[in-house]
């Protein structure tokens, strides 16, 4: 079983790789996988060995390095069509516990895991699916049942996988060349496209966020903290007690908009 892992890491980004590369070493899928790591980057320093392949690319600033993603993913095709799986990784996923063939897709050819806070009493109200009609990673209400879904892990089977990620290169590029930018990026045409097709869902220890863990015993793939490293991750968000407040006043009135479809 061959398996491709797609990661992520230009400008300051590339200091995730060392951590994430041995964790994933000592942790993912052990004796199960012949595993190669398809790694954007325009650090010099990490080098192609034989499992690590470098694809070099120029850092474009947020959002661009994460909203074009699936372009990147694209762009290697012919180089993704020897593997049976192919999986997708944060540049600051850490696994922490072993990983094994749970995560492997079920005949839908997708796996995907649902956001961490998320309960399945959870109102859709409160998630932050893309509000914008033109936009299409549009999200109507009253469409449910609603899953959010992290964009920081999820793979499938390689046809799948390559399908998903065509469709959804183009939908941003039509949405990029209207003028819009989805709220949440990449990953709200990520979950559009799960919204509309089926697939298997991992549990919250796949892709637990480190500060909303107060323990990682149940965890088996944290996302580090990246604002405690460097403010420059921050991305100009205000996180004083009245930026919150604002936020937080932003969210219900964007929900109430989307209920009443103005």
């Amino acid at each position: 079983m061959k398996i491709a892992i797609l990661y992520i890491c230009t400008g300051k980004y590339s200091r995730f790789f060392s951590a994430f590369y041995v964790s994933a070493k000592q942790h993912l899928l052990q004796g199960l996988a012949d595993i190669h790591y398809f790694v954007f980057t325009d650090d010099e320093k990490i080098k192609d060995s034989c499992d690590v392949h470098i694809i070099r690319r120029e850092c474009q600033g947020f959002p661009y390095d994460t909203l074009y993603r699936f372009e990147m993913f694209n762009s290697i095709k012919d180089q993704l069509n020897s593997f049976d799986y192919i999986y997708f990784i944060n540049s600051n996923a850490e696994l922490i516990a072993d990983v094994g063939d749970e995560i492997l897709p079920d005949s839908t050819g997708i796996t995907a895991i649902r956001w961490p806070k998320q309960k399945p009493c959870s109102i859709s109200f409160f998630y932050p699916y893309e509000r914008n009609k033109r936009s299409t990673a549009y999200m109507p209400p009253l469409d449910g049942p609603y899953t959010y879904y992290m964009g920081g892990f999820y793979g499938g089977t390689q046809t799948a996988f390559l399908n998903m990620s065509e469709l959804l290169a183009k939908a941003i590029r039509t949405d990029v060349q209207n003028g819009i930018i989805a709220c949440r990026n990449d990953e709200s045409y990520l979950n559009k496209y799960l919204h509309l097709h089926k697939c298997k869902e991992l549990p919250k220890g796949y892709c637990c966020p480190e500060e909303w863990i107060s323990t990682p015993s149940h965890s088996r793939i944290i996302f580090r903290n990246k604002v405690t490293l460097d403010m420059y991750f921050n991305k100009g968000r205000d996180n004083s007690l009245s930026g919150k407040a604002q936020k937080a006043i932003a969210v219900i009135w964007n929900a109430i908009r989307w209920y009443i479809h103005v």
